[in-house]
């Protein structure tokens, strides 16, 4: 056998063998969790202050509409909902202030924020929204995050004990797109909250934060460090996790999921906005996403397959492939049990295409420091901040300031 196919060999027995301690260790922490999470909401909910919900907008999207509806249907004693675009004529804002009026009963609020002072935009919006609130207890929610009626009455819950400073969401990835969007929704159900259970697990504890939705007291943003450092980095959350832990404070994944409303995009805008985010995780946690590559399984199964073919084992290599799939398989279907996800076949049976596709973007992630955002391109520094190069195109397409786009 000639070098090369040595390499090839034992790259792909490597991979194999961590990828497959990996989905151990991913199931062991999505049954934690999943047990956790069953456990806590049979509990009575006793534990109801009144409380305020900020939600930056910027411009529409597909599935906006809808989201904001199950905002003004939730099931909760008092609370206020208060969005902030930078212009009275973002169509987002003119969109809550049309859906505000259907529900008079709710206190609703909208304010304008200008131009954002802060590299990180939606930094800049909920700093405006925290400064208006009425409540001591916070929840801060993306424009595609999808919730129940119950979203309040279970997110409150995580700050009963007066320890715990915030805890944010997992979420279940949900797309009314095609083939590349489904792919994206279920790299952010399984890939994302498979290597939180693991982390959550082995380091005794979450020490970020997921933006997608989180509840924190008034005070936690300050804590932090404040709103306007908070603003340089282009993954807020994770900076504000992570100081909050580091200082001893608790910080932990809620048990509410939320549904995660995908944007209906192409492969190369689904990719870029993949890729944007791979990049993040790079300078928010440099030792942890260079072992990223090391988690996935189906690029060692292909090496393996290749392995077969060069060799002439082919059927060794199909196998090989096949175990590496079936590796995934098990990983979806036990996290997608612990999110509670309502249709997980689906997800379940592509998700070893996303395995592959997540290796791509995570090769493609140690390729330049630049990015492109908002309409705008930027740089993300070595130790996380957020740079604006160009200024955003005025004729970039509004798009909302979620995770998703991360």
């Amino acid at each position: 056998m000639n070098l090369l196919l040595r390499i090839l060999l034992y790259a792909a027995l490597t991979g194999t063998f961590t990828s497959a301690i990996y989905c151990a260790l991913v199931l062991a922490g999505a049954v934690r969790f999943g047990r956790r999470k069953r456990r806590e909401e049979s509990a009575p909910a006793e534990f109801l202050p009144p409380v305020s919900v900020l939600k930056p907008l910027h411009g529409t999207e597909p599935d906006l509409e809808e989201n904001l509806h199950r905002f003004f249907q939730l099931d909760y004693p008092e609370y206020e909902l208060l969005f902030c675009a930078r212009h009275e004529t973002d169509t987002g804002l003119q969109l809550a202030k049309r859906i505000a009026a259907q529900y008079p009963k709710v206190r609703a609020g909208l304010l304008v924020c200008g131009e954002p002072q802060f590299p990180n935009a939606k930094m800049w919006s909920l700093a405006v929204l925290a400064e208006a609130a009425a409540h001591d207890i916070l929840i801060t929610s993306d424009a595609d995050a999808r919730v129940s009626p119950d979203y309040l009455r279970n997110m409150v819950q995580e700050l009963a004990q007066p320890e715990r400073e915030l805890a944010s969401c997992l979420y279940v990835g949900r797309t009314t797109g095609g083939f590349a969007a489904q792919l994206d929704a279920v790299g952010k159900s399984v890939e994302m909250s498979g290597g939180i259970f693991v982390a959550d697990m082995v380091e005794r504890g979450t020490r970020f934060a997921l933006g997608v939705s989180m509840v924190m007291r008034r005070d936690s943003l300050q804590k932090a460090g404040g709103c306007e450092d908070l603003g340089q980095y282009y993954a807020e959350d994770f900076v504000l996790g992570n100081r909050l832990a580091n200082a001893g404070y608790g910080v932990r994944m809620a048990n509410y999921v939320v549904r995660l409303m995908v944007l209906p995009q192409g492969l190369r805008a689904s990719f870029r906005d993949q890729l944007r985010w791979m990049k993040s995780t790079r300078r928010s946690r440099p030792a942890g996403h260079l072992g990223t590559g090391l988690t996935y399984a189906v690029p060692f199964g292909l090496a393996g397959l290749l392995w077969g073919l060069c060799t002439g084992h082919f059927i060794a290599g199909l196998l090989w492939l096949l175990a590496t799939c079936g590796n995934r398989w098990l990983m979806a279907a036990v996290v997608l049990w612990a999110l509670e996800d309502e249709s997980p076949a689906k997800p379940i049976l592509i998700y070893p295409l996303r395995d592959l596709l997540g290796f791509v973007v995570w090769v493609a992630s140690y390729i330049g420091s630049t990015t492109y955002y908002h309409g705008g391109t930027y740089s993300i520094g070595p130790d996380g901040r957020f740079e604006r190069i160009s200024p955003a195109a005025a004729s970039a397409p509004a798009a909302d300031l979620s995770e998703s786009q991360r």
